[in-house]
C-alpha cells in the first residue's frame, strides 16, 4: 500500500458518508450576521439566510437576487444629490487653476 493511500478512507466510507449528507439535506451554516443599520442593505442580507432551505443549485437564483438589490442600492447612492456647488458671481469668472489673491 503507497503513502499517499495510507490516510484515505475506504471507498465505501465516503459514499456512504455522501449518501447522508444527500439524505439529510441542506444544512444551514450558522452563520452570524450583524444589522448595518440600513433597512434595504439588512433586508438583504436577510434574504440569504434563504438559500439553507434550498438544494444547493437554487442557491444561484438567491445571490443574484441579492446582489442585485445590493448593486441597486448602492447606484442608489450614487444617484442622490450631495451639496450644490457654490455659485459663481456672472461678472467675476471662475479660474479653477487661479489662486492669486
Amino acid at each position: 500500500m503507497s503513502d499517499a493511500l495510507a490516510g484515505a478512507a475506504p471507498q465505501h466510507v465516503v459514499a456512504s458518508e455522501e449518501a447522508a449528507a444527500a439524505a439529510s439535506g441542506p444544512v444551514p451554516l450558522g452563520v452570524e450576521v450583524e444589522v448595518t443599520g440600513n433597512a434595504e442593505v439588512d433586508a438583504l442580507i436577510e434574504r440569504l439566510g434563504d438559500a439553507d432551505a434550498l438544494p444547493t443549485e437554487s442557491h444561484i437564483e438567491v445571490y443574484e437576487d441579492v446582489h442585485r438589490g445590493l448593486r441597486d442600492t448602492l447606484t442608489a447612492l450614487d444617484a442622490r444629490p450631495g451639496p450644490l456647488a457654490p455659485a459663481h458671481s456672472p461678472h467675476q469668472p471662475h479660474h479653477p487653476h487661479d489662486d492669486r489673491s
